[in-house]
């Protein structure tokens, strides 16, 4: 390096500013030594007056030593925790969320832990898997045809699961282990991921009957910052491994050679974070960067991973040999009853056999035991006169209480007729258990739910009374399954309350032994025609045909704008230029809130291909508000202008 020349560090700043993403240059004085890509550091900003964290993305030599630069303050520490395949990634996903890059690497890289990262290794024992765990690998995957092509010749694929339980295990458990494990015996890593920790635990528990743990690195909320921080720097790692986790091990820095995402329509894998972005768009940005297999695996088909299959962009994986549930339907005697019962005598009758021989499931909507209830005179809903909250009750004859602010409602009046009494309007978890319990003398009820989490429950005889996502293993299988509250599942304000509804139901019907019935309670139409076929791609395919011409996701994108009434104007003028259909924007309608300057929202639909155009427009509208409101010196106020992409229901 010449005497004319220095050394330069272009680095990611960690901050939320919008308009400081981007990469910023500092020169690296000589007594900070060698400073490696991919190092924390601490730089100073000099427009705040400040020091600030951030990451090293990339070292130069400059020619130019007399450009005004700041120096780099400190390096945090010598371990790359930013390799470059990360930095482009999360550089990709934020792009197309019009989002910040280090919004991305803040739900990925954790907070350094001094003691972990000095007793860390670097380097974990290679993987060799023995006859009989080859064997079960082999056996797992050969249940599908074609699976072993994708997984070998880095394929995309939509993996219909088989809804069945052996030996304790569920199908899609068994089969995304089983690929997990093919992969590490090829000598590459895997990420698999899974909404909650319930999917977490069990996938877990089969993976560790076919590799050792310390090729397993579990990611998710319930671990402690040294937990985290290990597996991290286990990800950093050149010997492959299979991470498992929620939303965020989607973006593990591993070399992937597959990626995995079970269930993809659980509104759990929808980030709540800026950028907003969902694992399943992230696991889709992450294979055109790196080429890996990736397969999409669920009891049902959401119309994204539909879509991606009509367009030969995923191959449709299924059975090779199909053993699906037994779904019963209500008769239509039973339908056209002018006040239906809440348990048929058919479903009762089917149940009370069952019951003798082992487990029965029984999923409700609601936990609790009155979620809501009415006026006893007008039927009129009984709301909080503090708040205006649903009114409920937590056992029979129990004070009502407010479902919004938990306040009771002792001396509460009816605001239509003056009444001071109500009535049970629905039935949770416990009031359905109770009901239950006396039609089944002599029969154990258990109750599974947020307030009371069960995992498994054994093969004797009993009713597990479940709201839609917490039923519990059986061992062996359900002996039946009946699947209650449909109805009021279906009335739900939400574009995709179908999709949802039956993937509850797949997922719950899925937990039955073979050949046991599956009861759906009091719902006809497509929704039920789909579960009973078990063909829920082609509810997904009719989905997707309703939306077209309405231009809703996921026939076409959308943006959600919010923010002030004249930066919400300016945004869409920006937009304007881009050539957009004049029906694109809907809106600006108000938002009803106490913001002063009061707030507009608009929705902005457009097609994938101008995806780019649109989140740049976009963001540079975010960076604008900015700015602006930086000179204005209204640091400390909400942003002028906030925008996210791909919402799954978009309304004003």
């Amino acid at each position: 390096m010449s005497a004319e020349s220095r050394r330069i560090a272009r680095v990611l700043l960690d901050s939320p500013l919008p308009q400081l993403d981007r990469l910023f240059d500092y020169a690296v004085p000589a007594e900070l030594g060698e400073v490696p890509p991919g190092v924390r550091v601490r730089v100073p900003l000099r427009t705040a007056g400040r020091v600030v964290d951030g990451y090293v993305v990339e070292v130069g030599v400059e020619d130019d030593a007399d450009r005004p630069l700041s120096e780099v303050e400190s390096v945090v520490s010598d371990v790359s925790v930013l390799p470059e395949r990360l930095h482009l990634l999360a550089r990709r996903v934020a792009d197309r969320a019009a989002g910040s890059a280090s919004d991305v690497l803040r739900l990925v890289i954790p907070k350094r832990q001094v003691r972990v990262e000095k007793a860390w290794s670097g380097e974990s024992p290679e993987v060799v898997l023995d006859e009989e765990s080859r064997a079960r690998v082999r056996s797992a995957i050969e249940q599908y045809d074609g699976l072993d092509a994708v997984i070998d010749g880095g394929g995309r694929a939509a993996v219909e699961a088989i809804p069945q339980m052996r030996d304790g295990v569920e199908g899609w458990a068994r089969m995304l282990a089983a690929a997990a494990a093919r992969m590490l015996a090829a000598g590459r890593s895997t990420i698999l991921v899974v909404p909650d920790h319930r999917d977490l635990d069990r996938l877990l528990s089969e993976l560790g009957a076919l590799v050792p743990d310390h090729a397993i690195v579990r990611q998710d909320s319930r671990q402690t910052n040294p937990e985290r921080y290990r597996g991290f720097l286990r990800t950093l790692e050149s010997t492959p491994c299979i991470v498992v986790g929620n939303r965020s091990a989607v973006y593990a820095p591993v070399t992937a050679g597959l990626v995995a995402v079970w269930d993809d329509g659980d509104p759990l894998l929808s980030e709540p974070l800026a950028p907003y972005v969902h694992a399943r768009d992230a696991a889709l940005l992450r294979q055109e960067l790196e080429e890996s297999t990736l397969l999409f695996v669920g009891h049902t088909r959401t119309t994204e991973v539909e879509r991606l299959v009509a367009h030969g962009w995923l191959h449709d994986v299924r059975a090779a040999r199909r053993v699906l549930p037994r779904v019963v339907l209500s008769t239509p005697q039973e339908m056209e009853q002018p006040t239906p019962q809440r348990l048929p005598s058919s479903a009762f009758l089917s149940a009370r056999d069952a019951a003798a021989e082992g487990p029965v499931l029984v999923q409700v909507s609601r936990p609790g035991f009155a979620p809501s209830l009415v006026c006893a005179e007008c039927r009129a809903p009984a709301r909080c006169r503090h708040c205006g909250g649903p009114l409920g009750a937590r056992h029979r004859g129990a004070v009502p209480v407010c479902g919004w602010c938990g306040r009771g409602a002792s001396a509460w009046e009816c605001p239509v007729c003056s009444s001071t009494k109500v009535r049970l309007a629905s039935s949770g978890s416990e009031r359905t258990a109770d009901e239950l319990g006396r039609a089944f003398p002599g029969v154990r009820v258990i109750v599974a739910d947020g307030a009371h989490p069960i995992d498994r429950v054994d093969a004797k005889p009993a009713l597990v009374v479940a709201t839609r996502g917490a039923e519990p293993l059986a061992v062996g299988g359900y002996r039946a399954v009946v699947l209650l509250d449909g109805p009021r599942m279906l009335q739900a304000p939400d574009l995709r309350i179908g999709e949802s509804c039956l993937r509850w139901w797949s997922n719950a019907a899925a937990l039955a032994a073979p050949g046991a019935p599956v009861h759906l309670v009091g719902v006809d139409g497509a929704v039920a025609k789909a579960l009973a076929t078990w063909n829920q791609a082609g509810y997904a395919r009719s989905e997707l045909a309703n939306r077209a011409p309405l231009h809703m996701p996921p026939t076409a994108r959308v943006a959600f704008v919010e923010g002030t009434a004249a930066a919400v104007s300016r945004a869409l003028a920006d937009l304007a230029d881009l050539g957009l259909p004049r029906d694109a924007v809907l809106g600006p309608v108000p938002v009803e809130s106490d913001d002063v300057p009061p707030r507009v929202r608009a929705l902005v639909r457009f097609e994938y291909g101008a995806g780019a155009r649109v989140a740049t427009a976009l963001r540079a509208a975010v960076v604008a508000e900015a700015v602006r409101g930086r000179r204005g010196r209204a640091r400390n106020t909400r942003s002028a202008l906030s925008v996210r992409l791909d919402i799954l229901d978009p309304e004003l």
